[in-house]
């Protein structure tokens, strides 16, 4: 048990006078060395406090009460303070008054508390910091979590100082195995339960790093995106189903754009300025990186803009569909047309990056601008191996020359 002594401390804040001319009375707790000041709630004449004896003068019925109230406090804090030494080896002055207002000390936030407090952090500054879809993400991890630790140990929450690699590993096993998520998945989920731990570490609840011998195997995704021919194909095609023709032409619009689904489903006629060459762009934020971008419209997506101008209501420039629909339309898209591939919406932002930007030698820093990625590096982790193969092709080219 520890034997450091505990000093409290009322002061008044002298310059901070309202109207009534009365100044707030904080109280200070002092603790190995560090402070912990707080609001106590109580106001009081200035004239009227005595330091030295921790008192208020002369005696009458406000008096009275702020006098009654600082040994309410005193007392309240000595109890949170014999608590923490009867049942805690180590705390600090930051325990002791949340022990005080009845909130959970630092060393004893489990792990789902934790998760709980960083997430609701995180959909406070939704709009400001961060986007509802990665809000989201982090309440799947947290969901998750749970589902293993009730799983495993058959609890609804885990004490932090039990947590070593063996849960960690266990958790990743669970993830593949009971939940069958992809591995890129499992990463990501592993990813935001370790930001939680770090969280826990920089607070204090545990010293050890549980990820420490954790190896993480770094997932590389093969870029899958349509080539000149598909594209072509797509473009060419005339579909019987009108509902078909609409969503190929709405794959087509962002296979020469870049929009995302969300953009692509809000882009209104505000989002079109005239550019400083006199031609037209679009000038829309994205949503993941709430940054704002600037994208010429190119003949073919103009063709399309101009196609569904007047059909579409609510001042939306493309018809609207869900995201699920248009996906499971693009199955049947690529069936008719014959391009063996998995269809989905982002296929077209990865064509409008390789086939339509990089393939026709668009530099890369110009690539990541209209993406709208938040660094090139973003832009150069993902399309490194389309580089390559157009480096390979000038080479060939400059081979021929060189004969």
């Amino acid at each position: 048990m520890t034997t450091q002594s505990l000093k409290i401390l009322f002061v008044i804040s002298a310059t901070r006078i309202n109207k009534k001319g009365l100044v707030p009375l904080v109280c200070r707790i002092t603790y190995l060395g560090k402070r912990k000041p707080f609001a106590t709630g109580l106001f009081i004449n200035p004239n009227y406090w005595n330091a030295r004896k921790q008192k208020a003068f002369p005696n009458n019925q406000e008096n009275e009460y702020i006098n009654i109230q600082i040994s309410l406090i005193s007392q309240q804090i000595n109890e949170a303070f014999l608590f923490l030494q009867v049942n805690k080896k180590v705390f600090e002055v930051e325990d002791i008054y949340q022990k005080l207002k009845g909130e959970i000390p630092n060393n004893e936030k489990s792990i789902m508390q934790l998760f709980t407090i960083h997430n609701e952090k995180i959909e406070k500054l939704v709009g400001t910091d961060y986007v509802k879809p990665t809000f989201r993400k982090y309440e799947q991890g947290k969901d998750h979590l749970k589902d293993f630790i009730k799983y495993q140990f058959n609890r609804k929450d885990y004490e932090f100082k039990k947590l070593d690699l063996k849960f960690v590993q266990d958790f990743e096993f669970y993830l593949k195995i009971e939940k069958k998520l992809g591995i890129a998945t499992v990463f990501k989920t592993i990813q935001r339960f370790r930001k939680i731990v770090r969280i826990a570490i920089s607070d204090g609840i545990i010293y050890k790093d549980p990820f420490m011998d954790y190896k993480v195997k770094h997932i590389k995704k093969e870029i899958v995106f349509l080539n000149t021919e598909e594209l072509s194909l797509l473009e060419n095609h005339r579909f019987k189903a009108e509902r078909l023709q609409i969503v190929a032409d709405m794959f087509i619009f962002c296979c020469y754009t870049g929009l995302a689904y969300t953009e692509m489903a809000n882009l209104e006629e505000k989002h079109i300025i005239k550019g400083f060459d006199g031609n037209n762009w679009i000038k829309i934020m994205r949503e993941k990186t709430q940054k704002v971008v600037s994208i010429p419209i190119l003949p073919k997506s103009a063709n399309i803009i101009e196609k569904y101008q007047n059909k579409v209501k609510n001042g939306k420039l493309l018809p609207i569909l869900s995201n699920q629909k248009f996906n499971s339309y693009l199955k049947e898209i690529a069936d008719i047309v014959g391009i063996e591939k998995n269809l989905t919406h982002h296929i077209a932002r990865k064509t409008f990056a390789t086939t339509v930007l990089l393939y026709n030698d668009v530099p890369m820093e110009i690539v990541s601008e209209l993406l709208g990625h938040s660094k090139i590096s973003v832009t150069q982790e993902h399309y490194a191996k389309v580089v390559q193969k157009k480096v390979s092709e000038h080479m060939q080219k400059l081979q021929k020359k060189l004969q």
